[in-house]
């Protein structure tokens, strides 16, 4: 019999519920029941709550995140989509339990750094994203003048470099270019996101099998002497800026002290700082390498101190792949850059469960932390009104990592015969489960217009 839709004491049938003991919403971990009307949480209730539903999934004693959000990512298309790609890259991530992507300028050829670029880059995303995916722009030398175009074109705000990006057509800003590229992004209302090196504190070597000796060449003060101009250049423009990777937890004061002076600084690390060490890495293996590099066990120490006290505001995973060819065993010519798009998640768990941290934890700094970083309020959360992205995720199955059987193109990453703890069972986008063997229906996303 139909419903007359005018009786306002009929049922809501929503179109999913998700039922956990262990749902992870904002305020902390419990059981709950998560409805879902459209594409968006509708009603949390209570776990054992009867709600009417099109279908029901209980999930048990699975958990229940909100899906992660990623805001550092290199899928390399176009132009070098041989180290990887938007289909590769983003059924990667869902595997992973990645729903929201923010690609960056680089290495893809063009890249994002006018508006040009940025329709080439969509248009090569066109149609083979699994999960929602932004853009960042790029700033460089030279290109002052396309960055409010690119802003209105609906990037989420500015990457530039302080030290060779490894992409001759990615150059480096110097100090004055830095102050010009903050000046633009203060008056457009955006972020400047900083690959913080000094350049006049890297060092060369014509060699390098051990990884001691490459690491000799990036020290931590390489790190903190280019975060100190950044700070500068922020306080004298009034510039919102971000520090990626960081990889030196010596400049956690000094980020710190800004902070308190009015800096509008924040920071992120990756999972390979988290969970690697330098004395770990073995002669040759380069599929550790990256820029800024892993560090030693107590540095290591260090960043999980600033990531539970708050003064790294989030982790995410700067995958940025490359074909093996480019790994070549000697840590001064290799490509610097890891993959770990589909087991960032397991890798931060295992290693924060070890230091008593909580699944609460772990979507704040993998989901809502580089969410509200990227101005996504839909994102990231288990909330009514948000997304219905979620992760239903299995904190307690051990297991090994098979570099052969990871979705990202090339099987290369320092993880391979890792034993991690936590496993993602499933990943739905907008209220729909995924399903890496059909069509993809990610969405491209732009800014939020202010």
């Amino acid at each position: 019999m139909m419903t007359d839709p005018s009786d306002i004491s009929a049922p809501v049938v929503y179109d999913l519920v998700l039922r956990s003991r262990r749902t992870v919403l904002p305020d902390g971990e419990r059981p709950a029941a998560v409805a879902v009307a459209g594409e968006r949480i509708a009603v949390i209730g209570d776990y054992t709550e009867p709600i009417p539903a099109r279908r029901t999934e209980d999930l048990r004693d699975l958990a229940l995140l909100p899906g992660l959000v990623d805001t550092h990512v290199h899928v390399n298309e176009p132009g070098r989509t041989d180290w990887e790609g938007f289909a590769s890259a983003t059924r990667a991530a869902a595997a992973g339990g990645v729903t929201t992507l923010v690609d960056m300028p680089l290495n893809s050829l063009p890249p994002t750094v006018d508006t040009a670029a940025l329709a080439a880059k969509r248009e090569a995303a066109k149609g083979k994203t699994w999960i929602d995916t932004g853009f960042w722009g790029g700033a460089i030398p030279g290109n002052e003048t396309e960055l409010k175009a690119l802003h209105e074109a609906g990037v989420f705000g500015f990457k530039c470099f302080t030290a060779p990006s490894g992409v001759p057509e990615f150059p480096p800003l110097d100090r004055a270019g830095l102050i010009r590229a903050c000046t633009t992004t203060a008056a457009l209302g955006t972020v400047l996101l900083v690959h913080a090196e000094h350049p006049d504190r890297l060092r060369d070597t014509d060699s390098a099998p051990g990884f001691d000796r490459f690491l000799a060449t990036r020290p931590p003060e390489a790190e903190t002497d280019a975060i100190r101009d950044v700070i500068d250049a922020a306080k004298a423009t009034r510039a919102r800026v971000h520090i990626l990777h960081l990889s030196a937890a010596g400049a956690l004061d000094q980020i710190e002290r800004a902070r308190r002076d009015g800096v509008r600084i924040t920071a992120e690390t990756c999972p390979h700082y988290l969970a690697l060490t330098a004395e770990q890495v073995p002669d040759r293996a380069t599929a550790y390498k990256c820029c800024p590099p892993v560090r030693g066990a107590a540095n290591r120490d260090a960043l999980w101190d600033g990531l539970a006290r708050g003064r790294i505001d989030f982790v995410v995973s700067d995958h940025s792949p490359s074909p093996p060819e480019l790994k070549t065993g000697d840590f001064a010519t290799s490509w610097g850059g890891i993959a770990s798009l589909q087991i960032g998640l397991p890798v931060v768990w295992t290693e924060a469960r070890a230091r008593g941290h909580g699944l609460t934890d772990l979507a704040a700094w993998m989901s809502r932390g580089p969410a509200d970083f990227a101005d996504l309020p839909r994102k990231g959360r288990i909330a009514a009104g948000a997304d219905a992205d979620l992760v239903a995720f299995d904190p307690d199955r051990a297991w090994t990592v098979h570099a052969a059987d990871l979705l990202h193109r090339h099987p290369v990453t320092p993880y391979d015969g890792r034993a991690l703890t936590g496993d993602v069972v499933a990943t739905w986008l907008r209220g729909k489960r995924i399903d890496t063997e059909a069509a993809p229906r990610g969405r491209q996303l732009k800014r939020s217009p202010r």
